[in-house]
């Protein structure tokens, strides 16, 4: 028998942090997605430090309309936070989700607000 969703996930995210990796001058921009709402983080793994946070849940983040735009209004708040940190480029870090959907609108958010990866 196979795997189950949830060890293919974690198989997945396990193989995606070998290669990703976050620095100050270029921090790893992880995202959670749950079933309700999408989360994106800049951490700096040399430190350990979460440099930056927006999700759907804040009120700076102004979204109506489907998971995949509010996904794409959560892109372009983190890109903004990061720009004003002087961090212009990420490590992007799907965190064992698919680019599809709602991860695939939060990277072109955060690319259209003026973030390289």
């Amino acid at each position: 028998m196979g795997l189950s969703t949830t060890e293919r996930k974690l198989r997945i995210r396990r193989r995606i942090r070998k290669v990703s990796f976050g620095t100050e001058a270029r921090p790893r921009l992880s995202v959670f997605r749950s079933n309700k709402e999408i989360y994106a983080q800049l951490i700096d793994d040399n430190k350990g430090v979460t440099l930056a946070a927006a999700s759907s849940r804040d009120k700076g983040v102004d979204a109506k309309g489907s998971k995949s735009d509010v996904a794409t209004a959560v892109g372009k708040a983190i890109a903004e936070k990061a720009l004003k940190l002087g961090v212009d480029t990420v490590a992007f870090d799907r965190g064992g989700n698919l680019y599809h959907g709602r991860v695939k609108s939060l990277a072109e958010g955060a690319r259209e607000a003026g973030l390289k990866f």
